[in-house]
């Protein structure tokens, strides 16, 4: 596969893994490998483009049957090689899906176990004591970024055209509201949680970092180096904080952008406590 045809989770895994600590094939919807970061090994994961996967929905840079397993797989691979050690190695989930591949025979054959199992993987690594960052570098949409990335105990991204995140795209959100996508964008202007942009996103207090100056597509040494240096930062930082999400909830954006979220939280868990 040419530097040319390689999607960008492709392109950036070849940048901080290098070639060849994806599958052997090359043709695998899953990447993973060891690499050196920081001074330490970390495991890099990505979803990639699979033209000749069986199910015809899932071909592209999405997280389907096999998608969703495969990615189970390598964090629980991951977590049973540390177990018997006193180190655990960081995990780098390399995002950029577009969705994940829904269709009839992913329904039936039970996509949404498959990427539950990509979840409750990436959490156990995490409350495992595994340090895992995700990197956006593409397109974060819906279930597929909830399989891969979300359950991140830091979450970094590329301040860049085609980075985002969001429930659906634009055309599919634009239907359902019955807007056009030009209004959707300007609703997007004062209703943060409905803009496509990574800098709204960066309001909920749900991204740690939002990494300026870099071509997502073509990045030169330096810009490499840059989010080499900015993914080990965060890998200290989630090992000096907790292993669990509740700082998304702590920052100053999240206590001004989600406040609602936060007192429904508070008054859930004081029903809760009073049963």
């Amino acid at each position: 596969m040419s530097d040319a045809t390689l999607s960008r989770g492709a392109r950036w895994f070849h940048a901080l893994a290098g070639e060849t600590s994806g599958n052997a094939s090359g043709k695998a919807p899953v990447w993973s490998g060891d690499a050196s970061l920081g001074g330490e090994t970390a495991h890099f994961i990505a979803v990639v483009p699979d033209p000749d996967n069986r199910f015809p929905r899932a071909t592209d840079n999405v997280v389907g049957l096999e998608q969703g397993w495969l990615l189970a797989r390598a964090v629980r691979e991951v977590i049973a090689q540390d177990e018997a050690s006193g180190t655990r190695r960081p995990i780098v989930a390399i995002v950029d899906v577009k969705s994940q591949a829904y269709g009839y025979r992913e329904e039936m054959l039970g996509i949404h176990l498959a990427c539950a199992a990509a979840v409750d993987a990436y959490a156990s690594a995490r409350e495992a004591g595994h340090p895992v960052i995700a990197l956006i570098v593409g397109p974060a949409m819906s279930g597929a970024f909830l399989a891969h990335g979300y359950q991140a105990n830091r979450i970094v991204a590329l301040d860049a055209p085609g980075t985002m995140v969001h429930a659906m795209g634009k055309e599919a959100a634009a239907r359902v509201t019955r807007r056009t996508v030009e209004a959707l964008d300007a609703l997007g202007e004062t209703i943060v949680p409905m803009s496509y942009s990574m800098t709204s996103f960066a309001k909920l207090g749900l991204l740690d970092q939002l990494i300026e100056g870099v071509d997502a597509d073509a990045p030169d040494a330096a810009q490499i180096e840059r989010v080499r240096q900015v993914l080990t930062e965060q890998i200290h930082s989630a090992r000096a904080g907790g292993r669990d999400l509740s700082h998304r909830l702590e920052s100053a954006a999240a206590q001004k952008n989600r406040a609602a979220s936060i007192e429904v939280r508070r008054r859930l868990a004081e029903q809760w406590d009073a049963v």
